[in-house]
């Protein structure tokens, strides 16, 4: 802290440079920079946007160049506002359905004007900092209005595909395909199918040559083509038409019925906001997959909103048409190595560019091309992924029913028919709890399966008093979420139950107490465990696990004279195997059954999975970026998470019986413990290594009582690393290791302290550590753990000598004798 207050010295220079007449020179102003892997990118996603612009455009009936007005606003203005840098805005084939349609009904100025107001509501809603509340919306409703989306698109732009042109609906669409099958332009079909197939083959040509052409995109490439042959061959047939920029239609005001007006702005405000959101998110998971790349910000979907929405108004004042963030571009954007919003943005003005100095190149593309395009786009919207997800999520009905509603009735009324079924669903599903009852062994099993609600309250009841009066009852509760009315009705009968003799026990959720609730101090200052009103054994789960909870197990018999050596230590004997479930085991521990072990599951499904899914869902994104290595024993005693009070991604860990590192280059058969090693400095660059040990253990107990000779069993060959250990606390010239504040208590702790300190000596011959170490970058600790006190050491340097104080002690803690 004294680094931060000025010295005497420091004062007179501020003091000198106050009293000089000249003020200092302005600081440099920095000079603008763009990245050449964003450079590169940004004419990666150009030569996408480019022609699916001009494709989107076709397919809404808008004036051609509108798809470059929004492609340049859409990179230029989102891309600058937007709270996610490398997504990539412009006209997108969800919003092309919505758009053909508020063409015919108000026409090309009023469905610019349209575009401004879904702007400025997406501002609103931007500024009311409602942006994650669009995620709220069922993946299953947003996949199935794609769909039908996709659909729609792709039987519209058929017609042109076959040389026609394509009819206001659907239903028209699909009804006159055969009057347009029998009348085919061979021109156009030819075009179509040429570019269809390109679009095909050219991700899958092999070899070197397709890792050279892949570096031009697919729809560019078969774009370019068709357009190449239909010049060459002299092909007569549509094709693109961009009218002097003089003559370019600007937004005006809006003209039409009021709710109308309203309805349109509204379903663009929806449908946009809501695709730019999961492209957000989409672009965020892709982006933290990357390796070897800088580090991007984190989407702000708020911001993102107000970018977007700032981008709609610039848009349809100018004539373009409605933008969202677009997931293939964006996607193309981060695959390129874009490393800051500089690329989208620079695409856009790349789009610009082309747009007022390629007018004669891009009139002559055929239209027949871009529709192929386009319906390839379509169809592709149709996502088996999706489907396949639905389905195994049980909302295949959700999606079914809005994609229908979308192609039938339009995008509002399916999206709106597609909350209402799901709505429904959930509604279902509540009524749907399975309660069930069954006799064993004396014992009567209520089971509840799925959310505990009013609704089967009068179910519930009913099982509940099939128990007889003075019963032993067990109530299994399987479900997430309980309300007032069933808690009320359970207690109830509980309390009843209970005092007319019989005893309850709940399991999965206590009436106002989760499992694995630890007891608050308020309780009792004591610390003693306290009774719970709802538990009839008188005490309350432990906070770690409930599938061998000690303090509410009944009491059992006192162990014969003579018993495990390792009582006196607080149950630290272990057998030779160096775990607990050998001949140590308690005299009623039969171990956790596969039916604890879903138990368990079903347990953190409901109670923690709640807590963590937000965390481990970064943690996906983002990838593990631990700072610790921790290597230690496989004694289940030993809950390193519970010890360091860590959570998920703290903690690298390693553990093996007897927390062993072999030297490299033995053969011991097994470079696991070297490759987790060599992974955690080298890639995960951790900053300390911890080793640590713990009293009564078992693979120290099985090195001290080992006989020379005798088969070579594979416990054996792996304690052959721990052989240096056993020399160390043999060697008369070191002094002995200790915990402060007392001796070891025994040989078997001696050597438990010895081996942690000689396993530090073995990790710095270890090239990544001592790499590591000579750069300054790593940290190595040694730490003891006693089981029986609850108590943590880390290793000390006191005079040269090996001490192991109290966490929390007074010396020097954490520094590793060299």
């Amino acid at each position: 802290m004294s680094a931060c207050v000025p010295t005497r010295a420091d004062h007179s220079n501020h003091t000198k440079r106050d009293n000089e007449p000249h003020s200092p020179p302005p600081p440099r102003p920095r000079r603008f920079r763009i990245a050449g892997a964003d450079l590169s990118a940004s004419i990666a996603v150009f030569l996408i946007a480019l022609p699916l612009s001009l494709g989107i455009a076709l397919a809404t009936g808008a004036p051609l160049q509108a798809g470059l007005v929004a492609a340049a606003v859409g990179g230029l203005v989102a891309g600058r506002l937007g709270g996610a840098p490398l997504q990539v805005t412009g006209p997108a084939a969800g919003l092309t359905v919505v758009t053909a349609d508020l063409i015919q009904l108000y026409g090309w100025r009023t469905t610019c004007a349209l575009t401004v107001l879904a702007g400025i509501a997406q501002l609103g809603l931007g500024f009311l900092r409602v942006a994650r509340g669009a995620l709220a919306v069922s993946p299953a409703i947003v996949h199935g209005m794609l769909a039908g989306i996709g659909v729609t698109i792709a039987v519209a732009q058929l017609h042109i595909v076959l040389g026609g042109t394509p009819h206001s609906s659907v239903v028209d669409n699909v009804r006159e395909l055969p009057a347009q099958l029998a009348d085919l332009h061979p021109a156009a079909l030819s075009m179509s199918v040429l570019t269809l197939a390109v679009l095909l083959v050219w991700p899958r040509v092999p070899g070197r040559v397709g890792r050279v052409v892949r570096h031009l995109p697919a729809a560019l490439a078969a774009v370019a083509a068709a357009t190449a042959v239909a010049a060459f061959a002299g092909l007569q047939l549509p094709r693109v038409d961009l009218p002097s920029w003089r003559s370019h239609a600007l937004a005006g005001l809006p003209e039409g019925p009021v709710a109308g007006i309203i309805a349109a702005v509204l379903t663009v405000t929806l449908v946009g906001s809501v695709e730019s959101l999961l492209s957000a998110v989409a672009v965020d998971k892709l982006a933290a997959t990357r390796k070897q790349a800088p580090p991007v910000p984190r989407a702000d979907l708020d911001r993102e909103l107000r970018g977007q929405g700032a981008a709609n108004i610039v848009s349809g004042a100018l004539g373009g048409l409605p933008v969202t963030g677009v997931a293939v571009r964006s996607a193309a954007n981060v695959q390129a190595g874009a490393i800051s919003r500089n690329s989208t943005m620079l695409h856009g003005v790349l789009v610009l560019v082309a747009a007022l100095l390629m007018v004669p190149l891009l009139e002559l593309i055929p239209l027949a091309s871009l529709a192929a395009l386009v319906m390839a786009v379509g169809i592709q919207m149709v996502s088996l992924h999706h489907i396949r997800t639905v389905t195994r999520h049980r909302e295949v009905l959700v999606y079914v029913v809005t994609a229908l509603a979308v192609v039938i009735l339009g995008v509002l009324e399916g999206v709106a028919l597609g909350v209402s079924v799901a709505v429904a669903v959930a509604l279902h599903r509540l009524t749907r709890t399975r309660i069930t009852h069954d006799v064993r062994e004396g014992v009567h099993h209520v089971h509840v399966r799925g959310q505990l609600t009013f609704l089967a309250v009068p179910r519930l009841s009913r099982a509940l008093h099939l128990v007889p009066q003075g019963a032993r009852a067990v109530v299994e509760l399987d479900g997430s979420f309980m309300d007032h009315a069933a808690y009320e009705s359970l207690q109830d009968w509980q309390n009843a139950h209970i005092s007319q003799g019989g005893s309850v026990e709940l399991t999965g959720r206590s009436t106002g107490v989760r499992i694995g609730e630890p007891v608050s101090p308020a309780d009792d200052p004591t610390g003693t465990p306290v009774a719970d009103p709802a538990d009839s054994t008188g005490c309350r789960c432990s906070p770690w696990t409930p599938w061998r909870n000690h303090q509410c197990e009944r009491p059992q018999p006192a162990p014969p004279q003579g018993g495990h050596p390792g009582a006196s230590d607080g149950n630290d004997g272990n057998d030779a195997s160096g775990g607990s479930g050998g001949p140590g085991r308690t005299a009623g521990g039969t171990g956790p059954s596969g039916r604890e072990l879903a138990r368990g599951i079903r347990a953190f499904q409901r109670n923690t999975a709640p807590l963590v899914r937000g965390e481990l869902a970064r943690l996906a994104r983002e990838g593990q970026r631990p700072a610790q290595l921790f290597l230690t024993c496989a004694d289940s005693r030993l809950v390193t998470s519970m010890i360091t009070s860590s959570g998920p991604g703290d903690l690298f860990v390693v553990r093996n019986v007897g927390n062993l590192v072999p030297l490299p280059g033995q053969e011991s058969g097994d470079d696991s413990v070297a490759a987790a090693i060599e992974y955690a400095v080298d890639v995960l660059q951790v900053r300390s290594i911890t080793v640590c040990g713990h009293s009564g253990c078992g693979a120290m107990q099985a090195l001290l009582s080992s006989e020379p000779g005798g088969p070579q069993t594979p416990l054996k060959r792996w304690l052959r690393h721990a052989l240096p250990s056993l020399e160390r606390m043999s060697d008369d010239s070191r002094p002995w290791a200790r915990l402060a504040g007392r001796a070891p208590a025994d040989a078997v702790e001696q050597l438990c302290l010895s081996n942690v300190v000689q396993q530090l000596e073995h990790l710095r011959t270890h090239e990544s550590v001592a790499r590591a170490l000579q750069e300054g970058v790593l940290e190595l600790h040694g730490m003891y753990f006693h089981v029986g006190e609850a108590q943590a050491y880390l290793l000390a340097e006191a005079s040269g000598d090996e001490v192991f104080d109290h966490v929390g002690g007074g010396g020097p803690v954490g520094v590793t004798p060299s």
